[in-house]
């Protein structure tokens, strides 16, 4: 069954990374987080880096304590972040891939060559009640793996669409929606939950919104970087009102 309603995590992370340009309190990525739920946002998403780049230790302590909706705590995959997320318990952890010198994920976990490390900390995750998400690229092999390794749900990488489609390479952006349409319709079969993100824009966001078995998106730079010209509340509604209309679209035209 085609879920009716998509939902929207907003990710605070950048934030957090103007704040630490000048050091201090200012901005306060968690005064992002409840103005990003009063704009209608379903669930916020922070990614502790182990350089702490961005969100700080503080941060999540803070978010876990004052939020009035989930929190997706992205995290790679060491014993540092398990014990972080085993101490403050999020309502999910999104597990992704982590390189030093990168700017942002520049890719999914290669979960079928973790097959060894993986179900290890998601058994401990899900022991205390934590859903596990696996960030992946859109194929279909790493789906697969994804549910043989004990996920509840596959975040599926947009950027690569999104990438082409800001080229304006038609044949490119064909080949990845494509991409994300199959990886979605296998992790729907598997039994997992879907989600998408990175990269997702105004300009962007509608085609994926209209992919049925995806439920939700999660979207940070593009959002804090717009909000520098139209602010936040009035982004991320904006945000929300285009996915919204592009699933109407896509379950008016499947009921043609």
């Amino acid at each position: 069954m085609t879920p009716t309603y998509l939902r929207l995590g907003v990710n605070i992370d950048h934030v957090a990374t103007i704040r630490n340009a000048r050091g201090g309190r200012h901005p306060d990525p968690v005064r992002a987080a409840h103005l990003a739920v009063e704009a209608g946002a379903d669930g916020i998403t922070a990614h502790l880096r182990e350089d702490r780049r961005h969100i700080s230790d503080d941060d999540i302590a803070r978010l876990k304590a004052e939020l009035t909706r989930p929190l997706n705590f992205e995290m790679a995959v060491t014993d540092e972040m398990l014990e972080i997320a085993l101490r403050h318990v999020p309502h999910a952890c999104c597990l992704v891939p982590e390189k030093r010198q990168e700017l942002t994920t520049e890719g999914g976990l290669d979960v079928a060559a973790q097959s060894n490390s993986l179900p290890r900390a998601i058994e401990k995750l899900r022991a205390s009640g934590v859903r596990i998400s696996l960030f992946v690229d859109p194929d279909e092999k790493q789906v697969e793996a994804s549910a043989r390794a004990g996920a509840d749900i596959v975040e599926l990488h947009s950027g690569p669409y999104c990438d082409a489609a800001l080229l304006n390479d038609s044949e490119r952006t064909a080949v990845e929606i494509d991409r994300l349409i199959a990886a979605a319709r296998t992790a729907a079969n598997a039994g997992l939950e879907v989600h998408a993100g990175h990269g997702l824009t105004f300009n962007t966001v509608n085609t994926v919104a209209a992919i049925p078995q995806i439920v939700e998106l999660n979207i940070g730079h593009f959002l804090i970087g717009e909000a520098i010209f139209g602010g936040l509340h009035a982004t991320i509604q904006r945000m929300r009102a285009q996915m919204d209309s592009a699933r109407a679209g896509a379950l008016g035209s499947m009921s043609a």
